[in-house]
């Protein structure tokens, strides 16, 4: 009798470890999952664009400090509140990011290799390299064998990374044809963001179709507004397109430091999209379900050099983990959950050669909001009343505008008579620049001071972030490794160092789809 227990006790255990990935490593050759153990029901893939150890040890620095603690004192920052969601999860790796011609990935090409298991150049999206044969994603594969599919991102829905998901293009900017493919993919969800290009062509070579009506013809309920988004929630519907009734720039969702009352978060959506899919709408009831969540405009926030904006919708996209989460503690026999970046954006760096080995990330709570609101309300109309007359030569054009000295001490916190001499310096040149588009500088100084960037804009986060011991290398991608977090059914297949073609071929085995990749010819 003692023996029958302790060989039950030992056979569980030993299936437990198979089940959450603990301590399993795959023999040469064969399975992440055993035969014997069945695939996860409900599969969760979330994506933070431009998200990387940077990123996630910044955003864990700001909770501290916001949570009452020091970012100088470890014991504070190991606290588990003061952790994120992501990074308490059991199972970590890390991924490669370059993709098949450049050592820094875009989007697309990172996008096809964690959906569809291969390299491609940038720009390309579900296709090799030779822009001659196009694949399957793993959401395709898990749709065709009868999983619901959920596509969320806070970035427009025919962006690069949730279209590698449903679309295979020669170019990610042919966004009229990436959302024909949106809407002939027949996925039961789509949330977060707009659309591109909705209603004729991004450019030469895109087609020329009104989205909406496609979308229409072929099922989908476009909802846009928080009542009736939340509504499903309690009742489920077959196929639904749910867009944020606010947007800003680019039909992407408003960062979430600057989100409006009526919108919600991308955490929220996240529960939507489990609730709507989880339901018994449609054919097969609940047949399990493969959601895909990208946090879009970390990325977009890496480019800016805006750590404040890059932290709130590192938040976000960690809040939605946790939607995923309470799922899983629901759930935790039938589900995975697997989080990760597809590259970093903008070379963050946590410290500055101005701070040394102290960190102030208390000085980021002076900032209120996005440099995207700050141009878009404040800076366009202070610009407005004083670009009348302007003389860019004159030296001190923005300390002798006290309507400026006070702008930036409000939005900043930065005060005019505490900054040096350097930083003052760069505050005159940028303010000259977004004035009238001439100063001091050379066109090689302005393009690396700026970016392309509203010159008082980026400038003045810069500052702030230096002073915080944040720096920024790059307004593009950079190519360091990623980290990975998992948590549940054979999330043990995920530890490790691999590529970014690996996920996609993971994901595919532990969810007993065909092997990756699968060209469509």
């Amino acid at each position: 009798m003692f023996f029958t227990r302790f060989l039950s006790a030992t056979i569980a255990l030993a299936l437990g470890a198979l089940v959450s990935g603990a301590g399993w490593a795959q023999p040469a050759g064969s399975s992440y999952l055993p035969a014997f153990v069945s695939s996860p029901k409900y599969v969760f893939f979330f994506l933070g664009d431009g998200m990387s150890a940077s990123q996630i040890q910044a955003t864990e620095a700001y909770l501290t400090t916001i949570n009452g603690g020091s970012a100088r004192v470890a014991e504070d920052l190991l606290k588990p509140e003061n952790r994120l969601i992501m990074s308490k999860m059991p199972i970590n790796g890390m991924q490669t990011t370059y993709d098949a011609n450049a050592l820094m990935t875009d989007s697309a090409s990172s996008a096809t290799a964690f959906s569809a298991g291969i390299k491609t150049k940038s720009g390309v999206i579900g296709m090799d390299e030779n822009l001659v044969r196009s694949v399957k994603s793993v959401a395709e594969l898990a749709h065709e064998r009868g999983m619901k599919v959920g596509i969320l991102s806070s970035v427009p829905l025919n962006h690069a990374t949730p279209a590698a998901y449903y679309a295979s293009v020669t170019s990610r900017g042919l966004y009229n044809n990436i959302g024909i493919q949106m809407a002939e993919s027949g996925y039961e969800f789509f949330g977060g963001a707009g659309l591109l290009a909705a209603t004729g062509p991004a450019r030469d070579g895109d087609t020329d179709q009104n989205l909406w009506d496609l979308l229409d013809a072929h099922g989908y309920e476009l909802r846009n507004d928080r009542e009736s988004i939340l509504a499903l929630t309690q009742n489920p519907r077959d196929k639904v397109v749910a867009i944020n009734p606010v947007l800003a720039g680019s039909e992407s969702m408003p960062y979430a430091i600057d989100r409006p009352e009526d919108n919600l978060s991308l955490a929220e959506m996240t529960e939507v999209a489990i609730a709507n899919l989880s339901g018994t709408s449609g054919p097969g009831g609940d047949s399990g379900f493969f959601i895909m969540v990208e946090g879009g405009k970390i990325d977009w926030a890496g480019h800016a050099n805006d750590a404040m904006a890059n932290i709130g919708d590192m938040l976000d996209f960690d809040a939605a983990v946790g939607k995923a989460l309470e799922f899983y503690n629901q759930h935790p026999r039938d589900t995975l959950i697997v989080v990760t970046g597809d590259h970093e954006t903008g070379g963050m760096t946590v410290g500055h050669a101005t701070t040394a080995y102290t960190a102030y990330y208390d000085r980021l709570l002076d900032q209120p909001n996005s440099y995207e609101y700050f141009q878009n309300v404040h800076w366009a109309a202070h610009k407005e009343a004083h670009e009348s007359g302007y003389d860019w030569t004159r030296p001190d054009n923005l300390a002798s505008t006290p309507e400026m000295v006070e702008l930036i001490e409000q939005q900043f916190g930065l005060v005019w008579d505490e900054l040096n001499e350097y930083q003052q310096e760069k505050l005159e040149d940028a303010y000259d620049m977004s004035m009238v588009g001439e100063n001091r500088n050379s066109s090689a100084e302005n393009n690396l001071l700026y970016g392309g960037y509203e010159p008082i804009v980026v400038t003045l986060t810069h500052i702030l972030n230096e002073e915080a011991s944040i720096g920024w290398t790059s307004y593009s991608h950079t190519g360091v490794p990623v980290p990975l977090f998992a948590q549940g059914r054979a999330a043990g297949a995920f530890k490790g160092f691999y590529d970014n073609t690996d996920i996609a071929k993971k994901l595919a085995d532990v969810m007993r789809l065909p092997e990756m990749p699968v060209y469509r010819d």
